[in-house]
């Protein structure tokens, strides 16, 4: 395909930040895995395997679950990210990412779709990249854009597969894994179709308070940063019991990307259970943000 990132360049990108994440501060950033989600990734009526795809640092492979429908392909490719959290040992037992309904609706479209575990994650383990240096200095475009070398490695990956369609991607994102897809398509705009961001963000939940933020305004600018180098379709669902990310705040975030020149379609939805935060694993949140996901996807077409 042409304009795929070479390895070599995501290597670098994400080696720039190694340093970067030591000397963790006392933020807690927004975890995105549901307790009550299984492990075990299964897509029925699809075809699933399991990846091994070389992280951006030499110490670790992403894990990889990718489903497809049946048939022989190609297929158009959609790559589902997670969040994070910046406790070591929670990352180090950081499940198997697994978005159930998510999947599942683009598999409907004829989507492949791939869930790539990033370094310092669970199973895949090795060097941890992405961490925002704490909240006196909050660097979250840089851990954005550390989040974005791991997943533009596994897209490059992904895209040399016989059945998958060389062509640009669909991003999915929840909480860091959102924030990150926006990062990378702010990077590689040759390599992302459109993003959809469920409750994007980092330094949520700061000293495990919810409803209080890092450096909001840290978090704006980075928005703003993502939003000047991009000009695909993106996508941004919150509700408004977000504990990590309230309803001011992402309306902010989606303000100061398209201030700066990037197209983002914001939707506030009503709350969600507990904690809006999850809406991408709630099926009764499902009801209300599949409808809105299935008309951005067929306008991808």
């Amino acid at each position: 395909m042409a304009g795929l990132l070479r390895r070599e360049t995501w290597t670098a990108a994400a080696v720039a930040v190694v340093a970067a994440a030591v000397g963790l501060g006392a933020m807690t950033a927004a975890q995105s895995q549901s307790p009550q989600v299984p492990e075990r990734f299964v897509q029925h009526g699809s075809q699933t395997e399991e990846l091994e795809i070389p992280a951006p640092a030499a110490d670790a492979v992403m894990r990889t679950n990718v489903a497809r429908p049946t048939g022989p392909g190609p297929f158009p490719l959609a790559v589902i990210n997670h969040g994070t959290v910046e406790n070591q040992e929670l990352r180090e037992n950081y499940p198997p990412p697994n978005f159930p309904l998510m999947s599942a609706r683009l598999l409907k479209h004829d989507y492949a779709v791939a869930l790539p575990q990033r370094p310092g994650h669970g199973d895949t383990g090795g060097s941890y990249l992405e961490s925002p240096r704490g909240c006196d200095n909050a660097q979250f475009a840089d851990a954005g854009y550390a989040a974005a070398a791991s997943i533009g490695t596994a897209v490059d990956y992904l895209l040399r597969l016989p059945y998958v369609k060389k062509q640009r991607v669909l991003l999915v994102g929840h909480s860091a894994g959102a924030w990150a897809s926006l990062a990378l398509a702010s990077q590689a705009p040759q390599l992302v179709a459109a993003v959809i961001n469920f409750a994007g963000g980092l330094g949520g939940h700061s000293f495990d308070k919810p409803n209080r933020n890092c450096a909001p305004e840290k978090l704006v600018g980075a928005a703003a940063a993502y939003g000047r180098n991009s000009r695909m379709p993106t996508l941004w669902l919150y509700a408004e019991n977000d504990s990590y990310f309230g309803p001011a705040l992402s309306q902010r975030l989606a303000n100061a990307y398209r201030a700066a020149g990037g197209l983002a379609d914001y939707r506030l939805l009503p709350p969600v259970e507990n904690d809006g935060h999850y809406l991408i694993y709630s099926a009764a949140a499902e009801r209300l943000w599949g409808p809105i996901v299935d008309r951005f996807v067929e306008g991808l077409r």
